[in-house]
């Protein structure tokens, strides 16, 4: 299974986010993205549109104040996440009506459908778990995330 910390970049890590609304934390992303280096300037508003048409298809605020907005896209390389931490909540339109507190955006290359259902599938398994959604709400900034996503992984590979 993949790692989180193989697919989350370290400096795409934004706790706590500054917005508010659904759209504003994924620009949020996408810039922190960006400013890491796994995308370009000149895909980021491209990467966004996409991201938000996938929003308009189905919900990806799958509930319990976690939301997965992901889109695939030729321009890209390797498949990228970015986590960000809201401490007032976000309406993501989630599945049991309640507001997003941890989000991860994943973007993948379009010729890599495999591996982008592995990497959900490894978001998900962490996401999945009460105890790793409590820990990751509870962190304060990118380092406490980067210490949780590191020990969950040992962890995961060690069960």
């Amino acid at each position: 299974m993949l790692k989180l910390t193989d697919i989350v970049a370290r400096g795409a890590i934004v706790a706590p986010l500054k917005g508010k609304q659904r759209d504003q934390v994924i620009r949020e992303l996408i810039e922190s993205m960006v400013a890491s280096a796994i995308i370009d300037r000149e895909a980021a508003e491209h990467l966004y549109l996409r991201v938000l048409d996938r929003e308009l298809k189905s919900t990806t605020g799958f509930g319990k104040g976690v939301a997965v907005p992901h889109a695939k896209d030729p321009r890209m390389k390797r498949i990228s996440a970015a986590i960000g931490l809201s401490q007032s909540g976000v309406e993501f339109n989630s599945l049991d009506r309640q507001p997003v507190y941890s989000v991860v955006l994943l973007i993948s290359p379009d010729d890599q459908p495999n591996e982008h259902l592995r990497a959900m599938e490894a978001i998900f398994k962490h996401v999945g778990s009460d105890v790793f959604r409590r820990l990751l709400r509870q962190c304060q900034d990118p380092a406490q995330v980067w210490s949780l996503l590191l020990e969950a992984d040992a962890q995961k590979h060690n069960a």
